[in-house]
């Protein structure tokens, strides 16, 4: 248990046009650019993972469409079009140069399928407790989150209760687009053979105590990634980057410096 975890003040958002959407962003700090992509539940908020990632790099978190105070668009409808989406937001910001990405459950399945798409703008790609893979020896979730109650899967999420309440102070907005995708299928069976165009350094950050998303899967990322290393945080949930925010903030930006 790490105690109660106090959220940093409110940092607002600016909305960004990416093709058309107005992409409510969230930027903040100084250093090489990091794009850090949110999983489902936790769009609309600046974490304490931001706040202690801010302190060594400029990050740049956007809430994904349907998620947070992004407005959903009918024409966002699968994952392909998730990764147009995010070069037309990269555009926008004016990031011609090769950066930095990272992404945590579902936004680690969205970073890993940019890179693969896009192999040149990624400087390095850091998966946190990452989905998307099916393991060849297991589910690729321990749960149908279609089937579970919100009670039920934040217990699967969350091993450290304060965080929990710390994390939901501030409510998120229901998430179609991120629902949607779920709905079709938790991985992709296009992703393996994808992931040897990665060809950056890759770190996997797993949770030891992960009883939602199986070990295999950030194994099985580690396996195919071309230049990746697995780390797991001993003990912690799913949701480690709200459980866990320095521990996982000093790996990524110690990751990030040594790229650098």
């Amino acid at each position: 248990m790490t105690g109660p975890l106090t959220l940093p003040p409110r940092r607002a958002a600016r909305p960004v046009d990416a093709g058309g959407v107005p992409v409510a962003v969230r930027r903040a700090g100084a250093g090489p650019v990091l794009l850090y992509l949110h999983g489902a539940g936790l769009a609309g908020r600046w974490l304490p993972l931001h706040e202690a990632l801010a302190a060594g790099a400029d990050v740049v978190a956007p809430d994904q469409p349907g998620c947070g105070a992004t407005p959903a668009r009918d024409r966002l409808r699968g994952l392909d079009d998730l990764v147009l989406h995010l070069d037309d937001l990269r555009r926008a910001l004016g990031l011609t140069e090769p950066f930095h990405l990272a992404g945590h459950s579902f936004g680690g399945w969205l970073a890993a399928e940019f890179a693969a798409v896009y192999p040149h703008l990624v400087r390095s790609l850091t998966l946190v407790a990452p989905i998307g893979l099916a393991p060849p020896d297991g589910p690729a979730l321990t749960v149908d989150p279609f089937a579970a109650t919100p009670q039920e899967l934040a217990a699967l999420s969350f091993n450290d209760l304060p965080a929990v309440a710390a994390a939901t102070a501030r409510p998120a907005p229901a998430e179609a687009v991120y629902a949607h995708l779920m709905w079709q299928r938790p991985y992709s069976r296009r992703l393996p053979w994808r992931l040897r165009r990665v060809t950056c350094p890759a770190l996997v950050l797993a949770a030891g105590g992960d009883r939602y998303v199986p070990p295999g899967v950030a194994r099985r990322y580690r396996d195919l990634l071309p230049a990746a290393r697995l780390h797991t945080v001993p003990g912690a949930g799913h949701a480690l980057v709200v459980e866990r925010p320095a521990v996982v903030a000093a790996h990524i930006l110690g990751f990030v410096g040594a790229v650098r």
